[in-house]
């Protein structure tokens, strides 16, 4: 059986890590955690389960501390989770199965991946973003999870956040964090496939602390606005704070399906269309 090495970066988690690491203890042959100077519960729970901690600082650009966890793990396979991530069984099994598969059995197994049509369409949009991602011939050596974002009570399947995949399965020495800035994707030496079971994402428990997250977000896009010299004029307010807005929430909504997410969903995407004036609006106060 392939040895797993299962890595974080940690800053203040103690809410958070404990369900993560119980739900990776079984697969991991080795638990590594750089911390940026958590003051909360963080380190106790990580001795609790027997990782290896290095402490450092808490760079703006968290992918920093990613990338030291990653240069730390010794084994062929490494899982790169976020303390808010947690992996279900099926996940697991999942896991091991694809990291002990010859590469002959790896292409078989993505040629019938369940969702392939979905996943692939997910995968453009995000090369779309963040350009090519991996080379498209040769051995698998990266692996996006799809992921369920919780939110309000509810694991969020449409309005466009399913499948919000993300590579956290990766051969090592064919992966690194390029560490320039807090979006980017991480970058792969190989071909990079899919698994086919959720990955939970817990990253908003209550609406309070989606709201904090979202203001940081925002403080991220006006600066955003501002390295790229968008205008101070009438037409880029209308754009902002109606166009943009109106058109993301009818988008997610409707043509993505956002209202069978209930309440929830809608709330979500509302949200989301908000964050256009918001940022806006930031960027202008901003001299």
């Amino acid at each position: 059986m392939s040895k797993i090495s299962v890595v974080l970066a940690t800053y203040n988690e103690g809410s958070n890590l404990k369900e993560c690491l119980s739900s990776v203890k079984d697969i991991a042959a080795e638990i590594i955690i750089v911390d940026g100077g958590s003051s909360d519960q963080t380190l106790h729970i990580a001795r609790e389960f027997g990782a290896q901690i290095t402490q450092t600082d808490n760079p703006p650009i968290f992918h920093i501390n990613k990338q030291k966890a990653l240069t730390k793990a010794k084994h062929a396979w490494i899982l790169q989770l976020d303390a808010d991530e947690r992996v279900t069984p099926r996940l697991a099994q999942e896991i091991e199965r694809v990291t002990e598969m010859s590469r002959s059995e790896l292409e078989e197994y993505q040629r019938k991946l369940p969702q392939k049509k979905l996943f692939m369409r997910h995968q453009l949009l995000i090369e779309e973003r963040d350009g090519i991602i991996g080379k498209q011939q040769g051995p698998y050596t990266a692996f996006f999870m799809p992921r369920l974002n919780y939110f309000l009570g509810k694991y969020l399947r449409f309005g466009g956040v399913y499948p919000d995949g993300v590579i956290r399965l990766v051969k090592k020495d064919h992966a690194h964090f390029p560490c320039q800035n807090v979006h980017e994707q991480i970058s792969i030496d190989g071909r990079v496939g899919w698994l086919s079971n959720d990955l939970l994402h817990i990253s908003d428990p209550t609406f309070e602390r989606y709201l904090q997250r979202n203001s940081r977000y925002i403080d991220l896009i006006a600066a955003e606005l501002k390295d790229q010299h968008v205008g101070k004029n009438p037409i880029q307010l209308i754009n902002y704070f109606l166009l943009k807005p109106v058109v993301w929430f009818m988008l997610t909504v409707i043509r993505h399906k956002g209202i069978l997410d209930g309440f929830p969903g809608v709330t979500f995407s509302f949200f989301s269309a908000l964050r256009f004036p918001r940022a806006y609006f930031r960027y202008l106060k901003n001299k």
